[in-house]
Parts: structure tokens; C-alpha cells; sequence
């Protein structure tokens, strides 16, 4: 089960809506060395090193949603909060 778990309607075309995906999934690998790759339409991620180490979680991109899953290893469940936050508010400016 998903520490964080969220769906998010959205009015985009679905390729519109998966290349806003990618552009999130590029921003995290950057920011938080995370490693994320396409399966269909859902992109898997993971952080093997760095500061958000043992993350991993998907985006999935859907017609007419997306829902972004993250399980956090133990040490930073708590920042859960503050991390759904972050979420919801680059959410909020891809849709």
C-alpha cells in the first residue's frame, strides 16, 4: 500500500497530459536523483542514492485522470505531509 496516494481529474489530451507527466518525472530525477522509466502509460520511478533513498512509486496517466502512488522508507514518512503537499501543488499545474 501507498504511503501517499492521490487522483487528480484532468482536461488534457491524454498525450498532452503524459508529456506533463515525463516533465515531472524529469524534474524529480534532477532534484532528487530518482530513476523513472514508461511502462505503457504508467511511469515507474525509484532513488537508489540521495536524500530521498528507498522512494519509489508511479504515475499513471489515465483519459481523463492521473493518480501518482509514493511509498517513502521509513525515515521520511515524516515528511509525508509536506510531501503530499509538493505533490498536490505540481498536480494542481500540470492539470
Amino acid at each position: 500500500m501507498a504511503t501517499i496516494d492521490i487522483t487528480r481529474s484532468h482536461g488534457l489530451v491524454k498525450e498532452a497530459a503524459r508529456s506533463q507527466a515525463e516533465d515531472l518525472a524529469r524534474s524529480l530525477e534532477a532534484k532528487f536523483s530518482l530513476t523513472w522509466k514508461w511502462v505503457g502509460d504508467t511511469i515507474h520511478f525509484d532513488a537508489p542514492s540521495g536524500v530521498a533513498k528507498g522512494t519509489k512509486g508511479e504515475v499513471h496517466v489515465a483519459e481523463t485522470s492521473v493518480r501518482v502512488a509514493i511509498d517513502l522508507p521509513f525515515l521520511l514518512r515524516a515528511f509525508k505531509g509536506t510531501i503530499e503537499e509538493k505533490v498536490n501543488e505540481k498536480l494542481a499545474k500540470m492539470v
